[in-house]
């Protein structure tokens, strides 16, 4: 069922994640991921505080293109306010990861554990859906939100997926 209403959802903008450090986050996803990072900010406008439910609180953000699209991965620090780690275990209601599409996952696997990254597993091959025939491994960033690492033909729907020439492959060409 379509929806018509003019006021309807556009589009993905961003997906964020809380940290307990910042910098150390930064340094996961931009030094060892090799995300772009787009900007850093503080925020502590009354608007913010009243938006996010923290009177005081203060947002260190650090903001990250995600590879051929337009949304953004949003890590942010909370200071000044009263903070608890979760269990971020993906079994957990209330926890959540996100998947990032990969060429080579191997090799990018090989550079990751090289560079201290953690793993649930290894490098898994699925057998059914439509990642079947593709490879597949959970990532653990230093908070321990789970980061999928997808390599596949296939959307989750099933669609053929665009492929992309590595930039470092289109150098050389």
């Amino acid at each position: 069922m379509t929806n018509t209403s003019p006021a309807s959802l556009d589009g993905v903008s961003h997906f964020g994640i809380q940290v307990a450090d910042l910098d150390r986050s930064v340094r996961f996803y931009g030094d060892l991921l090799g995300l772009e990072l787009v900007t850093r900010w503080v925020r502590d406008q009354a608007y913010i505080q009243e938006l996010v439910g923290y009177p005081g609180v203060e947002l260190h953000v650090a903001v990250f293109r995600l590879p051929y699209s337009d949304a953004f991965l949003e890590i942010l620090e909370y200071r000044n306010v009263e903070r608890q780690p979760v269990d971020p275990a993906t079994a957990n209601p209330g926890t959540a990861h996100f998947c990032l599409y990969v060429q080579d996952i191997e090799a990018l696997y090989e550079r990751l554990l090289a560079g201290g990254a953690r793993f649930v597993s290894g490098i898994k091959s699925p057998d059914v859906g439509p990642n079947s025939g593709g490879k597949v491994v959970y990532m653990i960033d230093p908070d321990g939100i789970r980061v999928e690492l997808l390599e596949t033909a296939k959307t989750l729907a099933g669609d053929p997926r665009p492929q992309h020439t590595n930039e470092k492959e289109a150098e050389n060409a």
